[in-house]
């Protein structure tokens, strides 16, 4: 992989020469800016940055050259993945990818762009099934858990939480309907009764006519598989509107406060419960995270953010650890700096890291997340909670 160093001005391109100039060494930063989640995205992006600054302020990647993360706007679909995937991969010439945050994103650009291409991408929030079956070549990783555990999951969850007869309703995409799947099975095998399930289209103006029909179901409750900006909002408002349904559960793709902004707090409170991710925040990763990104006016507790600082620490690591911007040393070096065994590296540990790895020591980062492990897929494992409205009108777990 070639370097570009800028000298007044003019881009020379140098193979193996050195240089007191830092080169910048490039990483595809996508996410869904604009499309149906861009306040839950807004903070995942600040949290990858906040792991390039920390790692530019101690040393910079291999000999000093600067961590850039170069945004592209996936727009939680597929199309724009795609384009965003070919501009960042031909264009920007990025040595691997963090991201896209949305599972159709993830599918569509690893397919059409970064597979062929052999750049590798790590996604912190891409959580369909579907995504382990992926022909990948070893260059697709996550480091949220598929949602074949957040649908079994969520599917205890419900029933503990006293309801036994659901109907569903899930939205035309990727990722909710791979959840609904899942959650449908468990739901079923752990004893619950599905009344209805029914799929629908994102961006509509109104659900009325295909909630009233769920709602003759007989069921206790309704499960909301949607992100909330595309129709979620709406499902619920039209609901509550019309004495359809007056409690709902959802995945983490409802979790944000602008469905509570949208509906009133005092509408939602008591009605609606939402799975997602959880990390142990007593841990001294997380702890050490939340300080930080606290520290920059960011809230450590908006889902995925300790898990998107985690991707972008852990795609420097990998860098540092090839030793260089080799595409597919660097996807190789991925598995090696998250896995066992190897010398703890926590977040912000960039410095430590660094000497480790020059030292020829094995490390294994041990994320604000949480404990990040990869599978032969790129897959990995973790624990999930409920939330809920709290009297403030907050997203706390139950």
């Amino acid at each position: 992989m070639k370097k570009s160093f800028l000298i007044t001005g003019a881009a020379v391109v140098a193979t193996g020469i050195s240089s007191a100039f830092a080169a910048d060494i490039k990483v595809g930063s996508a996410g869904g800016i604009t499309g149906p989640i861009p306040d839950l995205v807004a903070p995942m992006m600040a949290a990858r940055d906040l792991a390039a600054k920390h790692i530019n302020e101690q040393g910079g990647l291999l000999d000093g050259d600067n961590y850039m993360l170069v945004k592209g706007d996936s727009k939680c679909d597929a199309k724009g993945a795609v384009d965003t995937g070919q501009k960042l991969v031909n264009v920007e010439q990025v040595v691997a990818i963090i991201g896209p945050n949305c599972s159709g994103a993830t599918i569509g650009m690893a397919e059409s762009v970064t597979i062929p291409a052999g750049v590798v991408i790590l996604s912190e929030s891409a959580t369909a099934p579907s995504i382990t079956d992926l022909e990948d070549k070893g260059l697709v990783f996550r480091n949220a858990p598929s949602d074949a555990y957040q649908g079994a999951a969520l599917a205890d969850m419900v029933m503990e939480s006293g309801y036994n007869k659901v109907a569903v309703t899930y939205a035309n995409d990727d990722y909710n309907k791979g959840i609904a799947e899942v959650f449908e099975a468990a739901f079923k095998s752990g004893g619950g009764m599905i009344t209805a399930s029914a799929e629908h289209e994102p961006e509509k103006a109104s659900y009325t006519s295909e909630i009233s029909t769920l709602s003759r179901s007989g069921a206790e409750a309704l499960m909301v598989f949607a992100y909330y900006g595309s129709s979620g909002t709406t499902i619920i408002r039209n609901s509550l509107e019309n004495g359809l349904f007056d409690m709902f559960f959802g995945a983490d793709g409802m979790r944000n406060e602008e469905i509570i902004t949208d509906i009133g707090a005092d509408n939602l409170r008591g009605k609606i419960m939402v799975s997602a991710p959880s990390s142990d925040t007593e841990s001294s990763s997380y702890k050490m995270f939340a300080e930080e990104f606290s520290a920059a006016g960011e809230d450590p507790s908006a889902v995925y953010t300790p898990g998107s600082y985690d991707a972008a620490f852990l795609m420097a690591l990998a860098i540092e650890k090839a030793g260089g911007t080799d595409r597919g040393a660097i996807a190789e070096a991925l598995m090696e700096v998250a896995n066992a065994p190897g010398e703890a590296i926590m977040p912000g540990q960039w410095e430590k890291a660094k000497a480790a790895i020059a030292a020829g020591r094995d490390i294994n980062y041990q994320g604000a997340s949480g404990s990040i492990e990869f599978d032969a897929n790129g897959d990995v494992a973790g624990t999930y909670s409920l939330s809920v409205i709290d009297n403030n009108g907050k997203w706390v777990e139950k």
